[in-house]
């Protein structure tokens, strides 16, 4: 399929684009970053530069295509001023789905958050209901990127509501790759109480490359949300001593697929989208939390 990704100079969006291109597909990557005129890389994909937040060229790039995957997005709500952010991830989001429905794309890949219960970046802080967390968890937003990736999902409902089109949003675990799993996921190795609002989970980049290729190829109807997390948590703590340790009887523990669980759970990624992560923090760290050499 021709397919473009938005935010592909971002770190899902270059682990995305490789992967698509890999299975075959005909990919043009966009990104806000300044395009330079040299002779490309070879087998590099056609790149477009655009701001996404404008119409005319959210429309310009999703034209001809068959299918979307949109990873642009500012990261976080703490590193850009709360407007900034919620303008930013809603609008491009908006202007994307709306080009793909008007020129009757029919698949669209939203990346979205595990942000979006509400319990990651919030001012009056809060838990879980239940771990591990799934889809069926109640929302909850305060701070303006959750809120913009939970109104990102309701436009993907608005969009199958009106139109022939297909969508999945993806939810991401934190992010890793083999550059920052020591600084990021390192800490929680070696010190179990750094809990963090994901309870350990994490994702490995380019398992997720692997879940946005699924979804992409996907003929799921309508609009399905799927987390996406590696199967175990950073450490590979006891995860039931764990969550009793630090937070008592205060989130509801359910039944885990395993003894070091993540706090997050992909069953039903597992199960609708044939999603098998195939990659762990073990790869990259050795039990101490430090990268492993050779």
């Amino acid at each position: 399929m021709r397919v473009v990704v938005t935010g592909a100079h971002g770190k899902v969006g270059r682990a995305a684009v490789k992967a698509l291109a890999e299975a075959g597909h005909e990919v043009t990557a966009v990104d806000l970053t300044r395009p330079v005129w040299e002779r490309p890389e070879p087998d590099a994909p056609r790149y477009q530069q655009a701001d996404l937040t404008d119409a005319g060229q959210a429309f310009a790039v999703v034209h001809g295509a068959e299918a979307v995957v949109h990873a642009a997005a500012l990261p976080d709500p703490s590193q850009n001023p709360p407007q900034v952010v919620f303008q930013n991830n809603l609008m491009a989001t908006f202007n994307m789905i709306e080009a793909a429905v008007r020129f009757g794309v029919p698949r669209f890949v939203n990346i979205s958050s595990e942000t979006v219960p509400g319990f990651f970046f919030p001012e009056r802080p809060f838990l879980p209901d239940y771990a591990p967390v799934d889809e069926e968890h109640p929302i909850r937003p305060q701070d303006p990127y959750a809120l913009a990736k939970h109104f990102g999902e309701q436009l993907m409902d608005a969009a199958v509501r009106r139109s022939d089109i297909r969508c999945i949003s993806l939810r991401p675990s934190w992010v890793q790759h083999e550059g920052n799993y020591e600084r990021n996921l390192g800490p929680q190795v070696r010190d179990s109480s750094l809990v963090g609002a994901g309870l350990w989970s994490y994702i490995d980049v380019y398992d997720l490359a692997d879940a946005i290729v699924l979804a992409t190829e996907s003929g799921l109807p309508g609009h399905e949300v799927f987390y996406i997390a590696s199967p175990d948590n950073a450490g590979g703590h006891d995860f039931a001593e764990m969550l009793h340790r630090y937070h008592g009887d205060q989130i509801e523990l359910r039944p885990l697929a395993r003894q070091d669980a993540s706090g997050i759970s992909c069953a039903k990624a597992h199960r609708l989208l044939g999603w098998n992560p195939k990659r762990s923090w073990r790869d990259y760290l050795d039990e101490n939390g430090r990268t492993r050499q050779g």
